[in-house]
């Protein structure tokens, strides 16, 4: 973009569609193939502003570009059809915006995959898990619950995972996705079905993985992490759709359920990391340009964007794995606490979503079928009812999406639409999203207040990390709410319940 365009001028390039929906017109950014999109209530729709405002005064934000800028530059990557996206969380991160979806046509020779519209955690995803116990059967053990589960999770930075794994059991994973946890006895039967895409990625390829990611990954499968991370207890404090929710296993307010949200660990960063570096030659090479260096990017049918794709199919793999022995561990911690099998606490999976992938799906595009790479970072798969794809038990109600919330406040559970797939090619958002960097959170917020907070609302809490509890409180982020029913009114995605949280277990 040149230089001496005002915020007043790049205020031209913004068109505002309705209530909730804003334009940026192709030149708001050089090269722009299509037109970009974002969805913001009036709360929303002034942070977004703000970021922007600040970045034509000062030099970029926490070293990024502005969401609005980063999701132009999105529509200027070759092979780009309809419109790059912005959901209502979205927030400024490596090359795409968190937040930021794209679709890029299968058939185009020149079209790309980027490695910066998946992120450096593949397949960071929620999944979650209903019980049949209520709010009273397990606030007398809140405490002791919260700690069992802590003490079963491995948690933070350098922790270790407790599954045996040597590395061709890793190969193996890598390959099976939860087909492997049900070998080695970590998940259900019913745990696959209810798994996106089956818990699966047929293309993974463990030959195109390098071996300094399986070093990463060797020791961490079967653990949390740190950052925005989280096991949680929550509780079902509202119901928005009867129907939905019972299809679910969730039939009254009170019940109690387990959110578990983790990703590929390090073995998914350096999946990125190596894929990065292999693309910057390869673009020297192609004459591939894009707007933005962190945009990295290879042809679809270039050797690096095919072993990309087989790598970044592995890390998802690995993040399924990961998030299947949490359940393990998650369901036995369960069954120690209340002295019973966790089959009769009917710990059975509502579903596991992904919220940071690339994945090959059909959709019409100008009236006709097409196969598409849809890039979805910091969002999720929304698919609607009778779609082939999501598993017979929804096939009435639609696609579950599990929305976390920051830790301490609500999450949501909504459903897919149709007017999902016709307007962000099945996808709707996928959190909070962030309002305030790390650093900005550290500097303006107290360890002791925020835990305080918490114990004021009756939320058990077990950290490894006093660092993490300023970074991810509820203040570091936009609300929730705010997002969700920003969705929920533009009709891409539809409300079926809320939860809120009892008990956080964070790196």
């Amino acid at each position: 973009m040149p230089e001496n365009r005002s915020y007043n001028d790049e205020l031209n390039f913004l068109d505002k569609i309705d209530a909730h929906t804003w334009r940026i017109k192709k030149g708001f950014v050089p090269n722009m193939k299509v037109d970009g999109f974002f969805y913001v209530n009036d709360l929303l729709e002034k942070l977004m502003f703000d970021e922007l405002r600040q970045h034509s005064r000062a030099a970029g934000f926490g070293g990024f570009l502005p969401a609005m800028k980063q999701i132009a530059n999105v529509a200027a990557l070759p092979g780009i059809v309809k419109k790059s996206v912005g959901l209502p969380d979205v927030h400024a991160g490596y090359g795409f915006a968190i937040g930021n979806l794209a679709a890029f046509d299968m058939s185009n020779p020149e079209a790309v995959v980027s490695p910066g519209g998946v992120g450096f955690d593949i397949n960071c995803g929620v999944r979650l898990l209903r019980t049949n116990l209520d709010e009273r059967d397990v606030q007398p053990v809140k405490d002791e619950l919260a700690q069992a589960m802590f003490d079963h999770i491995p948690v933070g930075v350098g922790s270790k995972g407790v599954i045996p794994m040597g590395a061709r059991e890793l190969e193996e994973a890598l390959e099976m996705g939860v087909d492997w946890s049900l070998r080695e006895g970590y998940a259900w039967a019913e745990d696959k079905e209810h798994c996106e895409e089956y818990g699966r990625m047929l293309n993974a390829d463990q030959s195109a993985v390098g071996s300094k990611a399986k070093k990463r990954g060797l020791p961490q499968l079967g653990t949390l992490g740190a950052g925005n991370h989280y096991a949680e207890i929550q509780v079902v404090d509202e119901i928005f759709d009867d129907y939905a929710s019972r299809r679910m296993g969730i039939d009254h307010k009170g019940q109690v359920v387990v959110m578990i949200h983790s990703g590929s660990r390090g073995f998914g960063h350096q999946v990125a990391t190596d894929a990065l570096v292999a693309m910057e030659k390869a673009m020297k090479r192609d004459k591939v340009l894009t707007n933005d260096r962190q945009l990295a990017c290879a042809r679809i049918s270039s050797p690096e964007g095919q072993e990309y794709l087989k790598g970044m199919a592995c890390a998802a793999n690995f993040a399924w794995v990961n998030r299947s022995s949490m359940t393990f561990l998650s369901r036995q911690a369960f069954a120690k606490v209340f002295n019973t099998t966790p089959d009769d606490l009917d710990m059975q999976l509502i579903y596991d979503v992904s919220h940071n992938i690339a994945k090959m799906e059909e959709h019409i595009v100008d009236g006709k079928q097409t196969t598409l790479l849809v890039h979805r970072k910091g969002s999720t798969r929304a698919f609607p009812p009778h779609h082939p794809l999501i598993p017979v038990d929804y096939q009435l109600s639609g696609q579950p999406v599990l929305i976390g919330g920051t830790m301490g406040t609500c999450s949501y559970v909504l459903t897919g639409t149709e007017k999902g797939m016709e307007q962000t090619f099945g996808t709707t958002c996928h959190g909070a999203g962030r309002a305030w960097s790390r650093a900005k959170s550290r500097r303006n917020l107290d360890y002791q207040e925020v835990l305080d907070r918490l114990a004021e609302k009756g939320i058990s809490i077990r950290v490894a990390s006093p660092k993490l509890v300023m970074e991810e409180a509820p203040e570091s982020y936009k609300n929730v709410t705010d997002v969700v029913n920003t969705c929920h009114a533009v009709g891409i995605s539809k409300k079926a319940i809320k939860l809120r949280p009892i008990a956080v277990i964070k790196g």
